[in-house]
């Protein structure tokens, strides 16, 4: 059973944002294999740290899964974006937006670099109806950008940009560590340029030299008709901006359709559930059903059956993709008078005495039995 995420940052349930991001930095710094190359699981225990962080951070995420826990997370879809990568610096690009030498500034937006922007992932909400024909839907996010003031570079326009003196420009510096096989040297970025290569002589005010900027955006997005719980739109070079050179990040919007009391979905196809009185049940009639388009009168046969169902052909929901709709299947639920005064009950009694094989349903099947030949 995976851990519980508050555990494994060492923070209290209601931590805030700053002691997530300060204990989250604390754990990355311990965890580095150029720090702690004794431990062979250091790298699994950051992905672990960095999965409890990337949930943590984010707002939607952390209400899911302080309400639901990890199984809440998994059923709406979400993945771990540690899964799948080779290497902690990997894991950076995704989670920060960019790479992040020797985790030197561990949550600045670094100046250096060729880093591409990482992803942002965002939820909206829209209701059952909205799936009908599609909606447009205003979100607002947190994105990194790139500082206007210095275009990027990190310095205050019209001052110099020096080489960087510890790695003389290259970008890289070779650090050789001992192990039980011998002298190891990685290769890595710059931790004092961040792999630029290149230092401002005097920082943006602005962005105090980081070249890039948090800002809070604002985006419209279009949401196609058929759309699913939990499918996710992806908009290209939408998310976190890359250092200059380098490709932006994507914007996944995440799809939550709100219950709809009235109906339970199948696909394409919905349920409804119509109460009708015993005697329309016996001898039949017209009532008004949901759809999702308004009330549609239906026609109750004579001796309709609890469980019975009336299908309603194209009053469901569209494809993702296009083409007919689905069905909307009425299942009939039968209420029984209750508090009969003495006059309904001798008239019931009457009517009973008068029963006999000939007005038998037959072996109609259970309940169960005919919803689940709603989806045959």
């Amino acid at each position: 059973m995976p851990r519980d995420y508050y555990e494994i940052l060492g923070v209290e349930r209601g931590a805030d944002e700053a002691e997530i991001k300060k204990a989250f930095r604390r754990l990355a710094r311990e965890l580095h294999p150029d720090v702690n190359s004794e431990d062979p699981e250091a790298e699994e225990k950051f992905k672990e740290a960095a999965e409890a962080y990337e949930v943590l951070s984010d707002a939607d995420k952390r209400h899911t899964y302080d309400a639901f826990g990890h199984d809440g997370l998994r059923s709406g879809g979400y993945t771990p974006r540690s899964e799948g990568f080779g290497s902690i610096q990997d894991i950076f690009e995704s989670i920060l937006g960019r790479s992040d030498p020797m985790f030197g500034d561990l949550f600045g937006f670094g100046g250096g670099g060729r880093a591409a922007g990482g992803d942002v992932a965002v939820a909206v909400e829209i209701d059952l109806v909205d799936v009908l024909s599609g909606t447009r839907r205003e979100i607002s996010f947190d994105a990194i950008e790139v500082c206007e003031h210095c275009n990027g570079n990190g310095a205050e326009p019209g001052t110099p940009i020096n080489t960087c003196e510890t790695c003389g420009g290259q970008g890289q510096v070779r650090q050789v560590s001992r192990t039980p096989f011998g002298q190891v040297m990685r290769t890595g970025a710059c931790p004092t340029c961040n792999g630029d290569g290149k230092l401002p002589e005097q920082p943006c005010e602005i962005c105090d030299g980081q070249g890039r900027v948090q800002e809070r955006r604002a985006l419209e997005v279009d949401i196609p008709a058929g759309i699913d719980h939990g499918q996710r739109i992806r908009i290209g070079g939408s998310g976190h901006s890359g250092s200059p050179g380098a490709g932006d990040g994507d914007l996944y919007v995440q799809v939550v359709i709100a219950e709809d009391e009235r109906f339970h979905r199948e696909g394409r196809d919905l349920v409804t559930v119509l109460e009708i009185p015993a005697t329309t049940a016996m001898l039949g009639g017209e009532l008004a059903a949901p759809t999702l388009e308004g009330d549609s009168e239906v026609e109750i046969a004579a001796g309709a059956q609890h469980g019975e169902t009336i299908r309603l052909r194209g009053e469901g929901l569209p494809e993702l993709r296009g083409g007919r709709r689905g069905d909307l299947h009425v299942l009939l639920k039968v209420v029984t008078p209750v508090k009969l005064d003495a006059e309904q009950r001798e008239l019931v009694e009457s009517l009973d005495a008068t029963l006999g094989p000939k007005n038998d349903p037959g072996e109609a099947g259970g309940l169960f039995d005919r919803v689940r030949r709603v989806f045959r």
